[in-house]
């Protein structure tokens, strides 16, 4: 059996653990100790050099000694010289022993101490792990100490739980919003059909029209769910995409805007193209949606006589497509907000026009395809998107057709009025 959100098991304690702590003890300990010995060994070397390097006396030498009550002895020379030595270093070595045993303590105890102090964020990044949940991701560790490794440790785990954090908090919110999205249409049909089947006197006309909402509102369903689907593969594909062949980045545009050529007549939007080879390696049906959606985006949130602007270009490392339109006046600040699933505009769950996954799809196939989307705001309104994408490698793009070659021809603009002045 499997239990989901269990309380972690305890770390068992009951045999001496090899710990980072104990192992910093016993190096220090080591350490200490050794340099000790090192240095007791050669003050006796040094001591016992000094003592026993007297020139030699004459045979026959005697010391007269001066005893503590006053007497005097007389003995030989070189067995005093001998006997002075080895109580001078015999004193040394065991005095010079103590308190090698003192310090080596005291220094363990001290290294002990000392690194337990330090590795104690260590301890209470475990502890927060342990604690950690999906309702617990507010807490922190906020480390005071040193600016030294184990702070940029503890800064880089609450960074951690600051993204993690977030990518649960926008994971609850797509759920939320899908489940909202998908609830619409839903409740369009069902209200239509109670309604229609209430009325005893509806006829064939209330029947059609029945029909028609329930066909519209199960079109922007499938829409929804076609278009979560995309997102949900792109990501998973981020990386390792099952298709990959030369393709230029202006490949789908032509098509999207023959698709909106309706709505930018309706709005008089002056669209202008430039394409320049823009060749990279990836999925062509990705790739065109991500085209597509950047196109019909910037039509769909357009202003009457606005401008419509697409661009591709390369530099042999980064190929380029660039789509820029007039519009609302955006605060910069509000562009990440505009990637998020199901934000038009940077509001969630706005407006009627679209379900808000246009540019979610967008960021997913440039991820994939090893790219950026880089969004700034226009001056007098609107938005510049540009979507960097690792360029092909020049053999391989020399496979390809000369780009753009479906496309109008730069600065054409392909069945909309110019604009008057405004």
């Amino acid at each position: 059996m499997t239990v989901y959100g269990g309380a972690p098991a305890a770390v068992g304690h009951s045999r001496l653990r090899p710990t980072l702590r104990l192992r910093l003890t016993l190096l220090n300990g080591v350490l200490l100790v050794g340099a000790g010995l090192l240095l007791l060994v050669l003050s006796w070397l040094l001591v016992r050099d000094q003592l026993m390097s007297t020139e030699q006396l004459a045979p026959g030498s005697s010391v007269t000694l001066v005893d503590a009550d006053g007497g005097t002895h007389t003995e030989s020379a070189t067995a005093w010289q001998d006997s002075m030595a080895s109580t001078t270093t015999t004193d040394l070595l065991v005095k010079g022993f103590l308190a090698l045993v003192a310090i080596g303590v005291a220094g363990v105890a001290g290294g002990h101490l000392l690194t337990g102090r330090a590795l104690r964020p260590l301890h209470q990044v475990t502890a927060t792990a342990r604690r950690l949940s999906t309702e617990t991701l507010d807490h922190r560790l906020h480390h005071t100490g040193p600016d030294d490794e184990v702070k940029e440790l503890a800064d880089t785990f609450d960074g951690m739980l600051d993204r993690l954090s977030a990518a649960f908090g926008s994971q609850k919110r797509f759920v939320a919003n899908a489940s909202h999205e998908l609830r619409t249409p839903l409740a369009v049909m069902r209200t239509e059909i109670d309604v229609t089947l209430a009325d005893p006197d509806a006829t064939v006309e209330d029947l059609r029209r029945m029909g028609t909402v329930v066909r519209d509102a199960s079109s922007r369903a499938n829409e929804l769910i076609e278009a979560l689907l995309l997102l949900a593969r792109t990501e998973a594909q981020a990386g390792r995409l099952a298709k990959q062949v030369p393709v230029d980045l202006a490949r789908g545009v032509p098509s999207t805007l023959a698709a909106v050529a309706a709505e930018t007549e309706r709005l008089a939007l002056q669209v202008t193209t430039d394409f320049a080879p823009a060749i990279v390696v990836g999925d062509p049906s990705l790739l065109e949606r991500l085209a597509g959606n950047l196109v019909e985006n910037a039509v769909r949130y357009n202003v009457t006589q606005g401008v419509l602007n697409v661009r591709t270009g390369s530099d042999g490392r980064q190929a380029w497509l660039v789509v820029a339109n007039d519009g609302p006046e955006l605060d910069q600040r509000e562009i990440p907000g505009l990637f998020e699933p199901f934000r038009r505009g940077g509001v969630e769950r706005t407006g009627t026009r679209g379900a808000g996954l246009g540019l979610s799809i967008v960021r997913a196939v440039a991820g994939a395809h090893g790219g950026t989307v880089q969004a700034v705001t226009r001056p007098g309104g609107g938005l510049e998107v540009t979507v960097l994408i690792p360029a092909a490698d020049p053999a391989v793009a020399a496979t390809l057709a000369t780009p753009g070659r479906d496309a109008a021809p730069a600065g054409r603009v392909r069945g909309v009025a110019r604009p008057q002045p405004r």
